[in-house]
């Protein structure tokens, strides 16, 4: 039975090796982690450090080579509707309207049509799109389509927020803002969120917890609770005397490898 102070979700040991012309890449090695529901984790660290490859097992889109993945206690054996993914390139359906791509998991999962009306609007009005409900992916901004991405993850009843890099490839601009409404989205659905970032900035503005990556292979390294009340400000003292020491870490790291 579950108690209320079990993880959401759990790695033990978790390792993953690929084979690539011949020869045995190690791209994660022996990674231990627990998310408690409801936390705001992040995964920090630089390309090729493992921070998508073990994403991708949280998902169920990979399996490890050694070690468990599991979420309240079961094992994760392929992708499932409480793990929403989140992508850089959005993933929407082209074909299908802001509407239709909401919608188009509970449709999918079987839900009545008036279920499925309710909370495609529901979660229309949670991202702020009802002005664009009808148009479709080619006709929204790169900031529109993550929020869709968001809200299609949301009306799937997903409990874990799974997100690779999500706002990688927006504007600087948007970025800032879809990071308020992602917080102001995870403090009302009380969602649990794994968000993977090469951003050391970002970290230090969204997460609970940092978890810091080092490539080759890669592997956790440590773990840093925020202690910054929310909201954050980036050019408060602490935040960035918080982000500095993070910085070292990471350049700690790489040097200890360049050696």
């Amino acid at each position: 039975m579950l108690k209320a102070a079990d993880p959401i979700l759990v790695l033990r040991g978790v390792s993953k090796q690929f084979a690539l012309q011949g020869r045995r890449i190690d791209a994660l090695r022996d990674a231990h982690l627990r998310v408690r529901k409801g936390e705001f984790v992040c995964l920090l660290g630089a390309s090729g450090c493992g921070k998508s490859t073990l994403l991708r097992i949280v998902a169920g889109f990979e399996t490890p080579t050694r070690g468990q993945a599991l979420m309240w206690s079961t094992p994760i054996a392929g992708p499932g509707p409480e793990r929403g993914m989140v992508f850089q390139d959005y993933a929407l359906f082209p074909w299908l309207t802001v509407r239709g791509n909401i919608g188009f998991g509970p449709l999918a999962r079987g839900r009545p049509a008036g279920e499925v009306k309710d909370t495609v609007e529901r979660f229309i009005a949670l991202v702020g799109l009802q002005r664009f409900a009808d148009a479709y992916p080619h006709q929204l901004s790169g900031g529109m389509k993550q929020r869709v991405a968001i809200a299609r993850v949301l009306a799937n009843d997903a409990e874990l927020l799974l997100m690779d890099e999500p706002f990688g490839a927006l504007d600087a601009m948007t970025r800032e803002r879809l990071q308020d409404e992602l917080l102001d989205i995870w403090q009302r659905t009380g969602l649990t969120v794994l968000f993977v970032t090469h951003s050391i900035e970002e970290a230090v503005f969204l997460a609970d917890r940092i978890v810091v990556m080092s490539p080759g292979p890669g592997r956790i390294e440590s773990e840093v609770t925020v202690p910054l009340p929310r909201p954050r400000s980036v050019v408060a003292p602490e935040f960035n005397e918080l982000r500095r020491e993070l910085s070292q870490q990471l350049h700690s790291h790489h040097a200890r490898k360049a050696a």
